[in-house]
């Protein structure tokens, strides 16, 4: 078994690889907007790009933890979701209230998936 660390800093990785599977670390918004819309689909777009680069892509994720600082933000948070989903790929997935490292930030989302 190998495991391949992308980006290993000294607290974490930002994605490792072991057995086909690709775990990415908690990605967050690093837009200065304070609009859920908007840091929903920075981070979206930072998950893609991360993913590009473990050679996969949203199309193969399994699991979704989705962290919201303001459960009002729900709704317009899964618009952006629903949107940037291709059909049938759905991943498992929670969406849970937490207070964030930033006060800035409304959402950070963790994802796995598939190589």
């Amino acid at each position: 078994m190998s495991i391949q660390r992308i980006d290993p800093a000294s607290r974490y990785s930002e994605a490792v690889i072991v057995n086909g599977l690709v775990f990415c670390a908690g990605m967050v918004p690093d837009t200065d907007s304070n609009d859920i819309t908007l840091q929903t689909q920075n981070v979206l777009s930072q998950v893609d790009a991360l993913l590009a680069r473990c050679q996969s892509s949203k199309d193969k994720l399994v699991d979704t933890t989705i962290y919201l600082t303001d459960f009002a933000d729900y709704a317009a948070m899964n618009a952006v979701w629903e949107q940037w989903l291709s059909p049938g790929c759905a991943p498992a997935r929670a969406t849970v209230a937490a207070k964030l490292a930033d006060p800035h930030w409304k959402i950070e989302i963790k994802i796995t998936a598939a190589q």
